[in-house]
């Protein structure tokens, strides 16, 4: 397989951007190599700058759960792009979005569109702060909100430590009201909330854990989370960048049949183009600007191309009955195979997977949090990644990242993935 355009394409970025890349993970750091500079998407497949073609299990890190370049996405951009690009006025479309989310995501009674997943949370975090007059918030372990100053904290070594910066440029003050707990650990938030009783804003989750990998929520985590937040006072806010019309049409809290406090929703909900949102409780919502006191604002915030592309797609979700039932059935075999090739070939590993969600962990033992994570053998991984991106097949290059089934894999499609990770796994 030859890259040598990509490569070229890496070294002159390499001289203009940091790192050469504009996100982190696209740099190949974690896997070695240099990464292939993408030309175009087709269906389930993108074909990168030297005409090399992988089936995409990236899928731009979630959205394109119909595929690369569905014609009827396409051409609602198209449509929109002949009226303009941006107002910096309302639109009706910005309506209909609002409208589609609270019909979708019950939960989101009132929304407000954002140009990113990042802005979301850090806008749910501040309405959560000025609702309840209180300061602290509780996320978990593994679980990536963004990029925000207050988001990027790691935890201490004591289970009531105040959050230690896990970024370069972020002031200790930052983080010091953010208290990260291990993901599935229902007793430590209870015993947080009972510690700091009356002074926890939120907490903040990724029902699905998405950015340390696929790890699913233990039975009852998320109940328990709903009871003892609710009892304390705090809010609770679902990032369901990922998982908001990904595992099912209500996201996760439809699946699991629990209701949060405030939503972010991002990735689908943009069809492909920079979108995101933040929605919850109307009474709630009504605390942001210009109603409200906190406030939050944005130049772009329901750029009407994006919101056209994302209006689009919900409407394709909500037209196919049996979108989830599919790519739940697809994810479970492809889950499946994986297990078996791994278990045929005497690597050790595990996999979790949730409806079009799933991670191959090379660790021999259950994952369900960010300590058993980092088990895993990274090298080993890499290795994989690479004999896979060889044979054809686009994965994400860490492996603490989640892959991506889409509509527009088919069964052959697949076939040919699981078959292709068999001859990886007996090569390692």
């Amino acid at each position: 397989m030859r890259v040598d355009r990509s490569r070229e394409l890496f070294r002159r970025a390499e001289a203009v951007i940091p790192g050469g890349v504009n996100s982190p993970v696209r740099a190949y750091r974690a896997v070695g190599g240099d990464p292939r500079f993408i030309e175009r998407g087709e269906g389930a497949y993108v074909i990168d700058v030297d005409g090399n073609r992988y089936l995409d299990c990236v899928g731009s890190w979630g959205p394109l759960i119909f595929g690369h370049a569905h014609p009827r996405i396409q051409d609602a951009i198209r449509r929109q792009l002949e009226k303009g690009t941006t107002y910096g006025a309302p639109t009706e479309l910005e309506v209909e979005m609002a409208e589609t989310i609270r019909r979708m995501v019950p939960s989101c009674e009132k929304t407000r569109l954002v140009s990113s997943g990042t802005e979301a949370v850090m806008s749910a975090v501040r309405v959560a702060r000025g609702v309840t007059g209180r300061h602290k918030i509780i996320k978990f372990e593994g679980c990536y909100h963004g990029h925000a100053d207050h988001l990027l904290a790691k935890s201490g070594s004591g289970l009531a430590t105040l959050g230690i910066p896990a970024s370069a440029g972020v002031p200790a003050d930052q983080t010091a009201e953010t208290i990260t707990l291990p993901y599935n650990d229902l007793t430590a938030v209870e015993a947080i909330l009972a510690m700091e009783s009356g002074r926890v804003a939120c907490v903040l989750i990724e029902p699905v854990a998405g950015n340390m990998g696929c790890v699913p929520p233990e039975a009852g985590f998320l109940e328990g989370l709903r009871t003892v937040t609710r009892r304390e006072g705090a809010l609770l806010i679902f990032d369901e960048v990922i998982t908001g019309f990904r595992i099912a049409k209500g996201g996760a809290q439809e699946r699991y049949g629990v209701t949060p406090d405030l939503t972010t929703l991002g990735k689908i909900v943009g069809g492909g183009l920079p979108l995101a949102a933040y929605g919850g409780r109307a009474d709630i919502m009504d605390s942001v600007a210009p109603v409200g006191p906190v406030y939050q604002a944005g130049t772009l915030s329901g750029n009407p191309l994006a919101v056209a592309a994302g209006l689009e797609t919900l409407r394709m979700i909500e037209e196919d009955s049996g979108l989830y039932v599919r790519l739940e059935e697809a994810g479970a075999n492809v889950a499946g195979e994986l297990r078996s090739a791994a278990e045929s070939a005497g690597v050790g590993s595990w996999v979790n997977q949730i409806g079009s969600m799933f991670t191959l962990f090379f660790t021999g033992r259950e994952v369900c949090d960010y300590g058993c994570v980092k088990e895993s053998d990274t090298a080993l991984f890499a290795r994989f990644f690479h004999a896979m991106l060889e044979g054809g097949n686009y994965l994400p290059p860490s492996q603490f990242e989640t892959a991506f089934l889409s509509t527009a894999m088919t069964s052959e499609d697949l076939d040919r993935l699981v078959s292709a990770a068999a001859s990886a796994l007996r090569g390692l």
